[in-house]
């Protein structure tokens, strides 16, 4: 992986979090325990701070940013899809980000909620718990059901232990 200090701060990774060697971390960027960080995945802590939080994942080719002195946080268990950008805002717990969608700007996702792919989600937007969350503009669609967030964990513990096996596992050849 590409890891950088940046005016005397360095990204801190957890020994049992995963990081792809393709991953590059900038600055004040803080993985958390059984995290998963893809390839092409680029977390710049150069104008704010990026949080992930335990057992959350960033696929494939995300980007996670923010403007100056903001705080981008992914929450516990958090899972954001290939290619989303989160920037400047909090993804609650147990969120799903679905592929390719934008959060933007001190939006604050509540837990359990699942953005859809391609969505695009305003700058200061706040939603209920377990939201479903499509479009661009996003708007929320719909509450999800028990059976919805079951899946949506049993997708976030798939990732939780593709860390695990990565790390045991991965090797360059």
């Amino acid at each position: 992986m590409a890891v950088y200090l940046f005016e005397g701060v360095k990204p801190t990774i957890s020994p049992s979090a995963f990081v792809h060697p393709m991953a590059v971390l900038i600055g004040d960027v803080s993985v958390g325990d059984g995290c998963y960080v893809g390839p092409g995945a680029c977390l710049r802590g150069d104008f704010g701070r990026i949080v992930m939080e335990p057992e959350s994942n960033l696929q494939d080719n995300c980007v996670v940013h923010g403007t100056v002195g903001s705080s981008t946080v992914i929450r516990r268990r958090g899972h954001i899809g290939h290619g989303a950008v989160i920037h400047g805002c909090v993804v609650g717990e147990e969120v799903l980000v679905g592929m390719n969608a934008v959060v933007m700007d001190d939006s604050m996702i509540a837990e359990r909620s699942i953005i859809g792919s391609c969505a695009l989600v305003k700058a200061g937007f706040v939603c209920e718990p377990a939201s479903l969350l499509l479009g661009a503009p996003a708007r929320v669609v719909k509450i999800l059901s028990d059976g919805e967030i079951m899946k949506q964990r049993e997708a976030t513990q798939r990732y939780i232990e593709l860390a695990k096996r990565c790390l045991s596992g991965l090797r360059a050849c």
